[in-house]
């Protein structure tokens, strides 16, 4: 790969990379010299799944895999049993160690449908974390003064709301930064939110006298409601080991506007490509024609070649043909005599979780009532009827309308 195609590549979707100049310049000399960079990104198994917003730094890795470096997917057991502070406004529980070793198993698989296993180095940080001890932990503790922990946006939050902050949490960004002395990093990875962390790796490895990583960050991926990052517990996820009909549904769920973020984030398309596709869009054609090649561009990567097109046929079969699946659960809810609010109704049907929710799907084109679309948030359904109802692709329901 020529050194300005390898470095665009890299470029393509981060948010920052500091310092620019450093990192071309690292890449220009490691090119000529004949030696491969070391990047690290860091995954804390606090989860069993990996999801799309994981990929965002996995895409990275593998960038830099493709230029011939060194990629380091290193997993943090002993950090996850401190829990990462990042964007929290209340102290996080910690994890136990059968947790954590329970949620690692999975990792090292999940990002293998990603990464390349031979240019790949797996590791976990209680490796030499465990080592540490308390003296080692002392002296790292040493490296760092209150003022400047504070200067970070979550614990400066908390600090002013008078929100408990545990002198734990404090090493996290510590122990996350030695993770780059030990490893000797040429470079860190880490989402927009994890910058703080990484710049305290860098100020560690010139402690120590080691040549100071370069940083890149890349952006944080908003969940299906295009709202909330992507996260397990808001359920606004795609995880990496979702059957192929569920990931291609729940990326059909999406908003057409989110829609243009995720190919920018998340598709191999070349930019060109996804620029001519949008243009296409814009000249009428149907925002779904090209939400079917991001989602079967998805699944193809996940679940193998073909795995795409078997998905959108069966999406296709059970929403844009009619069918429904054979086992629809029936609810009864309520109506006034003025009838109820569609938003209401998928509330009450137990279909969202809020009436915010229920209008957003409708804002999406995402619900359809009897088989049809709907988006007016102002339709409003009777007693004394039943309803197919639809949200997304996988919540489906026979509402019974009775009167209050």
């Amino acid at each position: 790969m020529e050194s300005e195609q390898e470095w665009q590549e890299i470029e393509r979707g981060t948010h920052e990379i500091l310092p620019g100049e450093e990192l071309r310049a690292r890449l220009v000399g490691a090119r000529r010299e004949g030696r491969r960079l070391r990047i690290k990104a860091g995954f804390d198994p606090t989860a069993r799944d990996l999801h799309l917003g994981h990929t965002l730094l996995l895409n990275k890795l593998h960038a830099f895999q493709q230029a011939g470096h060194e990629a380091v997917f290193l997993i943090g057991d002993f950090t996850a049993t401190i829990g990462d502070p990042t964007g929290k406004n209340e102290t996080r529980k910690p994890l136990t160690r059968e947790e954590v070793i329970a949620n690692a198993e999975t990792y090292r698989e999940q990002a293998f449908k990603i990464l390349d296993p031979e240019q790949t180095t797996v590791v976990f940080n209680s490796q030499w974390l465990n080592a540490l001890g308390a003296e080692g932990m002392i002296r790292l503790a040493a490296q760092q003064t209150v003022a400047r922990m504070l200067e970070r946006d979550d614990f400066a939050k908390r600090y002013r709301e008078q929100r408990p902050i545990s002198v734990h949490e404090f090493l996290y960004p510590l122990l996350q930064g030695y993770d780059s002395v030990a490893l000797k990093a040429d470079v860190e990875l880490g989402g927009t939110d994890q910058k703080f962390n990484l710049l305290v790796g860098r100020q560690l490895q010139q402690g120590t006298g080691q040549p100071a990583q370069c940083i890149l960050t890349v952006p944080i991926l908003e969940g299906l409601d295009g709202v909330h990052k992507m996260s397990k517990s808001l359920g606004n996820y795609v995880a990496l080991t979702d059957p192929p009909q569920d990931m291609f549904g729940k990326l059909m769920s999406i908003s057409d506007t989110l829609m243009w973020r995720y190919f920018d984030l998340l598709s191999f398309r070349s930019l060109e490509d996804i620029a001519k596709l949008k243009c296409s869009v814009e000249e009428g054609l149907n925002p779904r024609d090209a939400k079917f090649q991001l989602a079967g561009e998805i699944v193809d990567r996940f679940h193998g070649p073909g795995a795409g097109v078997r998905a959108c046929e069966a999406f296709q079969a059970q929403f844009s043909q009619g069918a429904v699946p054979e086992q629809v659960p029936e609810v009864s809810v309520a109506v006034p005599p003025d009838g109820l609010l569609l938003a209401h109704v998928l509330r009450e049907a137990g279909l969202v979780a809020s009436n915010g929710e229920g209008n957003r799907m409708i804002d999406q084109r995402a619900v359809r009532v009897d088989q049809q679309r709907t988006e007016d948030r102002a339709t409003r359904l009777q007693a004394e009827s039943t309803h197919l109802i639809q949200v997304g692709t996988r919540r489906v329901a026979r509402v019974r309308l009775i009167k209050k």
